[in-house]
């Protein structure tokens, strides 16, 4: 056990030195061949600030896992093997990443994205990796397949395109992405699935790297924002975590654990129920759905008049509340349904109050 915890600590440091040394890197490259983020009416930023931070959290996430398991493996320690959901979350992972270095470079239409989205989540059913049992939400425990797959594709595109959408400001999209790693890290840890708790730990390591540049760099020397390969590729690898997490009963899934899908709902929840809020926003008002605005959580806090720095700070101890609110209700007693209907009047509730509070 002890020396899990050291080939675990292994990771979260090479990842981490990885992408401190290879961030200066990139950030140089970016100034020299004018790889910019580019002000425009619906951004905070008011200066080009270089986009390609997060092009490394898939090689230090990489490097990483590498060396631990090179060092596991010459240790002859860690109980784990790549399973054919691992492979196909690898295959997507690649797509992903790719379109989102492609729109860092070149740009590209959120439709096409979108699309490309569709055909790397969709690997995932097809691996057996899916949401097949709601554990009693809403009354509903095993599902057929009909409902199981277009369920699980949609929950994964909601999650890799809340995580792109949450990265508004310095900071946000890495630290909930840190928390969120942080934390399936510990729980595969106490599953015994190291090689996913290695997955986890190497990538909080690569964002925890990126945070320091992204909020503390100066502009015009190494800030850098991560841009869709990064957000993008964040979003893929939580909703790898979350969909696998809550897997019980299924082939290649874990002990039944009647809290799982509570957990993973509790831990994605802020990003997404913001994608889910603009989304509704957005076709009741008539709005294009993938024209971009300024009505994401982070941009209605900021009206009431906060700076960037107070905005994530509101928002990461949002999550935490939320967290801790989801666990004080279960272990007293209330069921999934009930926490998932809270958890939404209460968000509802905050975002109302914020925005009436922006109106005065």
């Amino acid at each position: 056990m002890t020396l899990n915890y050291a080939y675990i600590l292994i990771a979260f440091v090479v990842s981490l030195l990885f992408s401190l040394i290879g961030t200066p890197l990139i950030v140089k490259m970016c100034n020299m061949n004018g790889i910019y983020d580019l002000p425009s009416a619906r951004k905070v930023h008011k200066q080009a600030i270089p986009r390609l931070g997060g092009s490394l959290f898939m090689p230090s996430l990489s490097v990483g896992v590498a060396v631990a398991i090179f060092l596991m493996h010459q240790g002859m320690k860690g109980n784990f093997h790549i399973g054919i959901s691992t492979i196909m979350m690898v295959i997507g992972a690649l797509l992903i990443y790719s379109i989102g270095i492609l729109d860092d470079l070149k740009g590209m239409k959120a439709s096409h994205k979108f699309v490309i989205q569709t055909m790397a989540a969709l690997l995932f059913p097809l691996c057996n990796l899916m949401i097949s049992n709601l554990h009693g939400l809403f009354g509903i425990h095993e599902m057929p397949l009909w409902f199981s797959y277009p369920l699980t594709v949609f929950v994964i595109l909601l999650i890799v395109n809340a995580m792109n959408l949450i990265d508004g400001i310095d900071g946000l999209a890495a630290s909930l992405a840190f928390l969120i790693l942080s934390a399936f890290a510990y729980l595969y840890f106490q599953l015994g699935a190291y090689l996913f708790c290695l997955i986890c730990v190497s990538l909080a390591g690569a964002t925890l790297a990126f945070f320091f540049f992204n909020v503390y760099g100066k502009v015009g020397r190494l800030k850098t924002f991560m841009g869709d390969s990064g957000s993008l590729f964040l979003g893929y690898i939580i909703a790898y975590m979350a969909i696998k997490y809550q897997m019980t009963h299924e082939p290649g899934g874990f002990p039944y654990r009647e809290e799982s899908l509570l957990i993973s709902f509790s831990l994605v929840f802020i990003p997404c129920a913001d994608v889910i809020r603009v989304a509704i926003s957005r076709l009741l008002s008539g709005k294009p759905m993938f024209k971009p605005d300024q009505t994401h959580i982070h941009h209605c806090i900021m009206q009431v008049g906060m700076d960037q720095h107070q905005t994530l700070a509101t928002i990461i101890l949002l999550f935490l509340a939320f967290c801790l609110i989801n666990y004080g209700l279960y272990v007293g007693g209330l069921n999934t349904t009930g926490v998932v209907i809270v958890d939404i009047l209460l968000y509802t509730a905050f975002m109302y109050s914020v925005k009436k509070i922006a109106k005065q």
